[in-house]
């Protein structure tokens, strides 16, 4: 009896040993397993790295160095210098009128100081409807001319793109930090001058393809209206235009 106890134990004692050199075995494998993947996702992951090709556009500077800018922004230029000499005569018109006023209204009879008084208010009028409507209408021709151009640039940033194999084509002023290197935005100023296409033609063939301006424009400050006219002033906004 004694024996066949000892037998017993003896074979569950080898069938012991070789569970656990199966399972040292089995874990050995599973590791090396792990390895040849992890090395596979790696040079995977390498490989995919290697084929991600970046550059970005400064939106702003090519808006202002085209060709298409360059006249846009003289044209621009010329309207203000035409609108702010109109605004400056009806406004010393309207300084005369109160000067006017202050210093002679109390020797007035009553119905010549309010007939003053009517014609300064009518000029004083006439004087804010005409900025008001002018401030608008420039900064319609504005958002125009510049989203126009803007459309143009980006088929030509999306030609330039795809030619050079780019995975991706960023704005300069979404970005913290790049290399020089992988600024394009010369290319694609030299690019679009070449074509020599009417502003606004080449953006209706990527219709819908480019963000408007107010996204993937730079954050580039306009000059904007007021600015310009002197003595009128408006609030400054944060996107490309041609009156920067």
């Amino acid at each position: 009896m004694q024996e066949k106890r000892a037998q017993r134990v003896g074979n569950c004692s080898q069938a012991e040993v070789y569970l656990r050199l199966m399972k040292h075995q089995i874990r050995m494998l599973g590791q090396a397993c792990l390895v040849v993947l992890l090395m596979a996702v790696l040079a995977t992951s390498a490989a995919a790295a290697a084929d991600v090709r970046l550059a970005y556009v400064d939106l702003q500077r090519a808006l202002n160095e085209c060709n298409a800018g360059k006249k846009a922004k003289g044209d621009f230029r010329a309207e203000i210098v035409r609108l702010q000499s109109k605004l400056q005569q009806q406004q010393s018109e309207v300084e005369a009128l109160k000067d006017e006023l202050d210093k002679k209204g109390m020797l007035m009879r009553d119905d010549e100081r309010r007939n003053l008084q009517d014609e300064y208010a009518s000029k004083l009028r006439n004087f804010e409807s005409t900025y008001k409507n002018d401030k608008e209408l420039l900064q319609q021709k504005d958002n125009e001319i510049t989203g126009a151009i803007l459309r143009d640039l980006a088929y030509v940033v999306r030609q330039v793109g795809q030619r050079n194999g780019y995975t991706m084509v960023m704005e300069k002023g979404s970005l913290l930090w790049a290399l020089p290197s992988d600024d394009i935005t010369d290319q694609v100023i030299r690019e679009y001058n070449e074509t020599g296409a009417p502003v606004g033609s080449l953006g209706d063939r990527d219709s819908g393809a480019f963000a408007s301006s107010g996204g993937a424009a730079s954050s580039a400050e306009s000059a904007g209206f007021n600015q310009n006219l002197g003595s009128t002033g408006t609030t400054r906004h944060h996107r490309s235009s041609i009156s920067k």
